[in-house]
């Protein structure tokens, strides 16, 4: 089997059996791409049943010298030895080339975060007197409170607002639901904006049932929340960098600063290994210590 043929095995494997979504799928087959151009350019007749581990060490090599960083290699490798895995299931291959194959050794990156007063100063400095005003506002608070994904949010539903409960269901990676409190100042804002934005706007068909729209009545894209979160940021000359993805750190960090049990935190944020979760417990030192000095006998 060539690797066309393989790729769009894997692709099907990746949406029917995995039920990824298209950003995770089209991360895993750009992974294979990568190595799929390299092993075209400089090995003839190479398909993936006859790949070599040392055709695979000199991949990545190549990555190393063109500057790829070694986190952006290791995910790589990891896109690399899925397909494999799949391809031995599939009985394509017999011999898993990858199996010795090292990622380059990676810290561990510890996300950016916000205090409470940097993300007020943020969502203040929104200008209410422009018609998106009230969506941005309800956009940042709603990012914040539920501690959502940029995927989740531009596709939050308005059938799946249960406000008299506090509670909104979201749609995770591969489909997964989960129910995630939401705060009464979130709630209020985005009444406020279904008022005074949304209730104006002509709404597209394929709108009708989405919270946040742009002014053509549409879903929102995930570069317009980018778009929307740095230029706040630069409005109030904030010095560190910025993305959706921070304000789910934050909340993260803010819940297990506060004492919240690491397993609802994890159900919240809808990780499936509390090993991802367990990243929060190191981003504040001080908390740590305060912890150390507030429970130790030795203290």
């Amino acid at each position: 089997m060539n690797w066309e043929e393989s790729k769009n095995g894997y692709e099907t494997f990746l949406r029917l059996e995995k039920s990824l979504s298209q950003n995770s799928v089209s991360a895993y087959l750009n992974d294979i791409n990568k190595l799929i151009s390299f092993i075209s350019k400089n090995y003839e007749n190479v398909i993936p049943e006859t790949l070599k581990l040392s055709q695979l060490r000199k991949f990545l090599e190549f990555m190393t010298e063109n500057g790829v960083s070694p986190r952006t290699q290791a995910r790589t490798i990891s896109g690399i030895k899925s397909f494999y895995k799949f391809l031995l299931i599939e009985e394509v291959v017999q011999n898993d080339p990858t199996t010795l194959l090292e990622s380059p050794k990676i810290g561990r990156k510890l996300p950016d975060v916000l205090t409470d007063e940097e993300i007020n100063q943020l969502i203040d400095s929104i200008d209410l007197l422009k018609p998106e005003g009230l969506r941005n506002r309800a956009i940042l608070e709603t990012l914040y409170s539920c501690g959502l994904r940029v995927s989740e949010l531009v596709s939050l539903r308005m059938s799946n607002l249960h406000f008299e409960q506090e509670f909104v269901k979201i749609s995770g990676k591969g489909e997964k639901e989960r129910l995630v409190p939401i705060s009464k100042r979130a709630i209020e804002d985005i009444k406020r904006y279904l008022v005074g934005y949304r209730k104006k706007l002509k709404i597209d068909k394929s709108g009708e049932n989405i919270l946040f729209l742009n002014r053509r009545g549409k879903k929102l894209s995930r570069v317009m929340i980018f778009t929307i979160i740095k230029t706040l940021g630069a409005k109030i000359n904030l010095k560190k960098s910025i993305s959706p993805h921070t304000f789910r750190h934050s909340f993260a960090s803010a819940l297990v600063k506060g004492g919240a049990d690491l397993r609802a935190v994890q159900e919240m944020l809808g990780h499936e290994s509390i090993l991802t979760t367990e990243i929060y417990t190191h981003l504040d030192k001080e908390f740590l210590k305060e912890t150390v000095s507030k429970y130790h006998p030795r203290s």
